[in-house]
Order: structure tokens, then sequence, then C-alpha cells
């Protein structure tokens, strides 16, 4: 299992220290959610940060774009330093020629869900992404409270993408991620778990990575 906070959850007036301070506990990836205050009703952050993060940082940084025509801004987010893109299925009308868009720029490419989207869209663009972020709280705002019906939808994602011949397909899990359910995630066949205030709010960091990694390893 791979942990990757969510940098909204960061202290922004000391980034720099943040991340190394990430990098020091252990931590690999790191999760960076942009909203563009229409797909979501938040605004975060863009291009401009990532790339003064960049220069700063060997975290894998994994982009997560709740922005509505996400393909025109790929090459900007690129250029600033992503590693993974990840679109939201709601959000783009062409989503197979967007990640196709995505691992052309040499990029690791990822489809997100919504709650309330059901996982069927998956079976056709399996052979596109590079990982599959099944959200489970509604998008826009960090600390919210985990939406239990996740555990069936990632069985579900995971059985499907067996079926289909794409169990390389890396599976993410979002929002209200805590050590009291990481067990049962893992379980149920998540690979990635983004965590925020969980995560952020229980220094010190590799003291609050191992907390999860115990738990995740009581899932496996």
């Amino acid at each position: 299992m791979i942990l990757a906070p969510s940098l909204l959850s960061a202290d922004f007036s000391r980034l720099a220290e943040e991340l190394a301070e990430l990098e020091n506990a252990g931590v690999t990836w790191l999760h960076l959610d942009i909203m563009d205050g229409v797909f979501v009703p938040n605004i975060t952050f863009g291009p401009p940060l990532i790339k003064a993060l960049r220069s700063r940082s060997k975290l894998f940084f994994d982009v997560h774009l709740m922005i509505e025509e996400p393909a025109r801004h790929l090459l900007a987010f690129r250029d600033a330093g992503a590693d993974m893109i990840v679109i939201h299925a709601e959000t783009d009308r062409h989503a197979r020629r967007t990640l196709a868009e995505i691992r052309a720029l040499d990029l690791k490419a990822g489809l997100a869900l919504n709650p309330g989207t059901d996982i069927s869209a998956v079976r056709w663009l399996a052979r596109d992404m590079d990982m599959l972020l099944l959200m489970s709280v509604n998008p826009g705002f960090s600390g919210q409270k985990f939406l239990p019906e996740t555990f069936a939808k990632l069985r579900a994602a995971k059985k499907l993408l067996t079926d289909i011949g794409a169990s390389d397909v890396t599976i993410q899990v979002d929002g209200g991620v805590c050590p009291e359910n990481t067990a049962e995630l893992v379980a149920a066949g998540a690979d990635v778990l983004v965590s925020g205030s969980s995560f952020f709010g229980h220094k010190p960091y590799a003291t609050r990575l191992k907390t999860f990694m115990l738990a995740a390893k009581s899932g496996q």
C-alpha cells in the first residue's frame, strides 16, 4: 500500500519544510488537489505552486484535476512537474483521448469517479489508464466523513478490473481515509490511499506513516 498525503491539509505557510519532513518520514507520494470553483465549490492552486514545490522535492506528484475541461491544462501541469495527472470522468466528454494525451506527455494517467458515478465506464477505459481513483467523499473540501458504500464500490471495481484483464491498474481511494478504515480498504482492493487531515494533523509524520502502514498490513 502507498500512502499519499494530501497537500491541502499541510501548513501552507511552510510548504517546503512540510515536504522535506514528509520525505524524511519515508513518504513517497504527494497528492495535489486542483480545484476550479466550477466542478467543485472550492478553489485551491495551480501550476505555479506545483512548479515551486517541484524544485524542492523528489516526491511523486499525484495531481488530481477537479476541474472542467482538464485537457486544456495538461501541458501546464506536466511542465510544472506532475508525475501523474488524474482527470474526472464527469468533466471530460472524451476521456479516452485525454488519458492518451497524458500518457503521450510521458506521465501516468488516472481516471477519477465521484461517489455517485458508476464504475461501468472503467470497462472501456481501463486500457487507457494507470490508476483508478474512487472518491470516498463528495469532492471539494477536506475533512469530510468517509462514505461507507465506498467499500462495496471498491470491491466491485477490483473485480471488474480483474475480470477484464486489467488487474495492473492501480486503485486509489480519496476522502475520509484514516488508520481506522485502512485495513478494510486494503482488504477490499485499494493500492493507494490519500489522507489529508488524518495524516497532517498527527505529527511526527514518521510515526503517523507507520500507523497507517501497520493498519494496511493487517488488511492484506
